[in-house]
């Protein structure tokens, strides 16, 4: 430490003050182009050259929202507050981030607490009544649930027979023999037309394929073994995030999901993006049409929670009801965890583990039809993410731990692995290779959001060779529907 540096303790000089708001400022410019990473190293110096001013923590709080990195904004947030108590933006920042994690009671005593020193801000007082209206509904779902717990599932209390299809639907219909329906190429190719021309197709048909893609899901492992043959192509795409379009633009780029082109959709194919209705049901009917050659991932937004924060749920109800809402959740929870491809490659969605030892078995032996909990192997799995250090920290999101190389080099070893890859995170070109070789990001839903300016990318392996090659692309146009439109209003501000 220099001089001129102060400690929390310490009064700072002129000099670092000024240098101090200087990294403010280039701080706050590069937060307003979005470079919201660069924006958090910003405050960072800011906050190393006078760690006791508030703003700076609670600026550098409002850019790791930014980056869904919700665990440090709640440090920042916190800090600002314990720097000064009648700090607004310290509680404001941190109510926005207990309700990204859905912890609505501790975000309602932060938006209560800023209200108190803001009582007439009106995006304060709506945010405040956004949160209690979902503090109180989360009240009473998990009331209504417990009166139900031996209630059984949706899915089973499905019958077709039930629903008619209208002689004035229009859509594509599926084939009806004594065997009953069955999923075509020729009907996926149609629905993917008529979603393509914002059209829907028959909910009577969208039960089908969830319902049939929910029956494949239970008769696999939590940890599925894929074998790719020598000469054969295996396709990995990491997160969709209800990017339909862009998930076009991939099968344009590198065909459909066929017996000869097979592809693992690495988790979080909704929520955010406000096409998740079309993105799950074209992967899912996919499933039921080739369900040894289109393989699906579970994701952290594969979820209850996240579904009725990010969009999926609302935008379900909007364009269908609120029964095949829950089917679709009673799916996800059947979803497979993680795969192996040919004995070499781990994928899954978040990351590795906050203990040592942890072997293949133990993931196929986690019972995941369940909503994903606080801690263990199923959250790590769907919300761990790589450091760059050895060792373990706590997870920047607050939930899942963050890994550094050594610990991915010994569970490789311990495994008879070479490679993990995981999705999870946003990265500029599409993916990144860290931990000296053995570690991939890749994320495939291009200009995420339409804010992040990021590349999309998908891993392509050999069979013969398993080693990866990579494949970049643009964000392509959409209609003009922006995301997060069905997502809870108290985000729209934070996307």
């Amino acid at each position: 430490m220099t001089e001129t540096e102060p400690t929390e303790n310490q009064p700072a000089t002129k000099d670092t003050l000024t240098l101090a708001e200087e990294a403010k400022a280039e701080a706050n410019q590069l937060f307003k182009e979005k470079k919201y990473l660069q924006a958090v190293e910003g405050y960072g110096r800011a906050v190393e050259l006078n760690p006791n001013s508030a703003i700076y923590h609670s600026n550098r709080a409002f850019a790791h929202i930014r980056l869904e990195n919700y665990g440090a904004a709640l440090e920042d947030a916190a800090k600002a507050t314990e720097i000064d108590p009648s700090y607004v933006k310290g509680y404001y920042r941190r109510g926005d981030a207990n309700f990204a994690l859905g912890r609505f009671k501790d975000a309602l005593k932060d938006l209560k607490k800023a209200a108190q020193y803001a009582p007439r801000d009106p995006d304060l007082r709506k945010k405040l009544s956004e949160c209690t209206k979902a503090f109180k509904r989360e009240r009473f779902e998990e009331a209504l649930r417990s009166e139900e717990e031996d209630a059984p599932p949706v899915s089973d209390t499905i019958d077709l027979q039930l629903i008619s299809v209208e002689d004035s639907y229009k859509g594509p219909r599926l084939e009806d023999d004594e065997n009953g329906f069955t999923v075509t190429l020729e009907f996926v190719k149609a629905m993917m037309e008529e979603f393509k021309a914002q059209k829907l197709v028959h909910r009577r048909y969208v039960l089908h394929i969830v319902l049939e893609a929910q029956k494949i899901f239970k008769s696999l492992a939590s940890l599925v073994e894929v074998a790719i043959p020598d000469e054969g192509y295996f396709t990995v795409c990491g997160d969709i995030h209800g990017q339909y379009y862009d998930l076009l633009n991939i099968f344009e780029l590198n065909g459909l999901p066929s017996e000869d082109n097979p592809y693992l959709f690495n988790g979080d194919f909704v929520d955010r993006g406000s096409f998740s209705v079309e993105v799950i049901l074209t992967l899912l009917a996919f499933k039921v049409l080739y369900p040894g050659h289109l393989h699906l991932t579970r994701g952290n937004h594969e979820s209850r929670g996240m579904n009725k924060i990010y969009g999926f749920e609302g935008e379900v109800k909007h364009k269908y009801n609120e029964t095949l809402a829950e089917v679709f959740r009673e799916t996800f929870c059947w979803m497979p965890l993680a795969f192996t491809l040919n004995s070499k490659v781990l994928v899954l969605h978040g990351g590795l583990f906050s203990k040592d030892g942890v072997k293949l078995e133990d993931i196929k032996a986690i019972d995941r039809n369940r909503e994903p909990p606080d801690e263990g192997l199923m959250c790590e799995i769907l919300w761990s993410d790589p450091f760059p250090t050895d060792g373990r920290r706590p997870s920047q999101r607050g939930v899942g731990v963050a890994f550094g190389p050594d610990i991915t080099k010994a569970f490789l070893e311990d495994n008879g692995l070479e490679l993990v890859v995981r999705s999870h995170e946003v990265k500029d070109e599409g993916y990144e290779l860290t931990h000296d070789g053995r570690l991939i990001t890749v994320f495939s839903a291009p200009n995420y959001c339409d804010s992040m300016g990021n590349k999309g990318a998908f891993v392509r392996f050999k069979g013969s060779e398993m080693v990866p090659h990579f494949t970049q692309f643009s964000a392509v146009e959409h209609p003009n529907v922006k995301p997060m439109a069905y997502a809870s209003s108290f985000l729209h501000g934070l996307a």
